[in-house]
């Protein structure tokens, strides 16, 4: 079968083929994912476009109220940014166990976000962090809040004609604390069995904010809403910990059997993962045993 293949050479190239496309038609950013799916039979598009020449997908820049993040950054990118480590420490910790280190020099956060994989390393840090994904077309622009980016198992709400242009990180509270775990067969160069990231901030002895999102446990990257209204309002004891991380492995995690784990392991390791992390950013509640 063969494939219909345009290198843009500029962002308006892209968005005109694009402008041509269909529902079948694919996007190739670093290529980590499509290549494998080209080649496994998995994906049979009907035209490529390859954008990964793309300066304008490109940099990491601070904005008023935060930090944008072009599509085409790649995660070796963001886990040496300065400006990502100062900002979204999270998510440079993330970009640092995604695959081998040339993984990393290919991989995109662009890619990640346009894959939708439930296992992605970085969308539940993005989540977590309130980011917002801007979308471009030949004829527009918008900007979506990510939890309404994802709709279901490797599908997005990018239509045939956009293309991921860049993310925006919004400006962190002060005291504001956050976590990052990813629980694999291995560290890194392992596809998740579950990744978590947490940002919570305690003032004057209750927790006011708390922003939750989990992978590998539901079809797609999930808000934790259920483990967020228990926590915010509350004192961050113990016992509220504990049930805040009962709510979000048995309430919101939707997990399934598969040829990396099983959903009931899934759902014990995501409430200790929870628990302990909620009790590392809170300080005086004990850690499980």
């Amino acid at each position: 079968m063969s494939v219909a293949v345009v290198v843009a050479r500029s962002l308006r190239d892209a968005l005109w083929a694009l402008a041509q496309s269909s529902e079948n038609s694919r996007v190739l950013a670093g290529g980590t994912d499509l290549m494998v799916e080209l080649r496994s039979g998995r994906t049979q598009p009907d035209l490529v476009v390859d954008v990964w020449k793309l300066g304008e997908l490109r940099g990491i820049r601070r904005e008023q109220g935060g930090l944008r993040l072009g599509a085409l950054t790649t995660c070796a990118e963001l886990a040496r940014s300065d400006a990502v480590r100062e900002h979204a420490d999270i998510l440079a910790l993330a970009a640092s166990e995604v695959g081998a280190e040339q993984i990393q020099n290919r991989a995109t956060i662009g890619g990640n976000l346009g894959t939708a994989s439930p296992a992605a390393d970085l969308t539940p840090v993005l989540l977590a962090l309130e980011a917002r994904v801007r979308l471009v077309a030949f004829v527009g622009e918008r900007e979506l809040p990510l939890e309404q980016f994802f709709l279901d198992y490797r599908r997005t709400a990018r239509r045939p004609e956009e293309l991921i242009e860049s993310v925006f990180v919004p400006a962190r509270e002060p005291g504001e604390r956050r976590a990052f775990r990813k629980v694999g067969t291995r560290r890194a160069q392992s596809i998740s069995k579950l990744v978590v990231a947490l940002a919570l901030r305690v003032e004057d002895g209750r927790i006011a904010f708390a922003r939750a999102a989990a992978g590998s446990v539901a079809p797609t990257t999930i808000r934790l809403r259920h483990l967020e209204r228990t926590l915010e309002g509350a004192a961050p004891s113990p016992a509220v910990l504990d049930r805040a991380a009962v709510e979000g492995a048995l309430r919101d995690a939707r997990p399934i059997d598969d040829v990396r784990s099983t959903a009931a392991y899934r759902r014990h390791a995501l409430r200790r993962v929870l628990a302990t992390l909620l009790g590392e950013l809170t300080g005086p509640a004990q850690c499980p045993t």
